[in-house]
């Protein structure tokens, strides 16, 4: 009776936080849609420029986001460029060739990373531009690489964790299978081991994404501001969607600009949308290239999936 008591008890508790979860999410959710689809149209994005001659730069845009979209298109694409090979390297070396004492170090030097709020991240990037400039670079500034390497640092970790994870949870049996072909370490990875973690690496990269184009702090003090046009090179200062939702949000003189402030809030939840769609159509393009070896994500690693 006890049991079964515990048992009802923890079944409630369940059904309660994922009540209040949902609950808090539709609820965000939507205020955020009543508010900003209202505002959605061409006028947000390009303001009174036409969408042709503002999307190929013949005219800036002054009084439409498009400008902090292609910043953050250009930010996410850069920051992913430098982080998503090193992350995945550096998760492959530690699930299979590190050695302990190795994995150890690496592990925590991974975990202490992070740790690092996003905020001490743009401090960092902000003194690396102040070192570079009193050495080696005089004319170095702010601009769109400075906040990608930023970016790049602070998503690692994820990338490095779920790689970890994705093929710590493949099951041995795996891996002698591959011996048993005659395939040698490479070959058991790459035909292998790399395709039943597939699931579990996109999923970290599409974390990696997503927090690379919401982050507000790093870019405030690396290179972000509020109106420059669209990116004009890697040294360049640049716009960004988190950016102006904050500053339109902070700094608006009426309930227009506010208005603009919730549509771009908007525009970012599409972009989120847009990200996470883009992983699940290369998901299934992965699993029908490699539909020999089923995909096994972190939670799954038992022998029956692997066929």
């Amino acid at each position: 009776m006890r049991r079964c008591a515990n048992l009802a008890l923890w079944r409630i508790f369940v059904m309660v936080s994922m009540t209040v979860t949902l609950v808090g999410v539709a609820a965000l959710l939507g205020v955020v849609l009543m508010r900003g689809l209202p505002a959605l149209g061409p006028a947000l994005l390009f303001g009174d420029v036409s969408p042709l001659a503002a999307m190929t730069g013949a005219v800036p845009v002054w009084d439409g986001i498009w400008p902090a979209c292609a910043g953050t298109f250009a930010l996410l694409m850069v920051a992913l460029g430098l982080a998503v090979l090193p992350g995945i390297g550096c998760g492959i070396h530690l699930a299979l060739f590190a050695s302990p004492r190795t994995r150890v170090l690496l592990g925590l030097a991974v975990d202490l990373l992070a740790g690092v709020p996003s905020i001490v991240m743009g401090l960092f990037g902000f003194t690396l531009l102040l070192a570079l400039r009193r050495t080696v670079a005089p004319d170095a500034s702010t601009g769109l690489l400075l906040a990608s390497v930023c970016l790049a640092l602070l998503v690692l970790p994820v990338l490095v964790v779920t790689t970890r994870g994705a093929l710590e949870a493949l099951p041995a049996q795996l891996r002698l299978t591959g011996a048993a072909l005659g395939l040698d370490t490479w070959g058991r990875l790459r035909h292998l081991l790399l395709p039943a973690a597939g699931r579990g690496i996109l999923g970290g990269v599409l974390l990696a994404a997503g927090r690379a184009a919401e982050d507000t702090a790093v870019i405030m003090l690396t290179g972000v501001v509020a109106s420059v046009g669209l990116p004009a090179g890697l040294g360049e200062r640049f716009e960004a969607l988190p950016f102006t939702i904050f500053y339109l949000s902070s700094q608006y003189r009426d309930a227009v600009e506010l208005q603009r402030g919730f549509g771009a809030a908007t525009v970012l939840l599409v972009l989120s949308l847009t990200l996470l769609a883009g992983a699940w159509l290369l998901q299934r393009v992965l699993e029908r290239k490699w539909r020999g070896v089923p995909p096994v994500s972190p939670c799954q690693g038992t022998s029956e999936d692997i066929r």
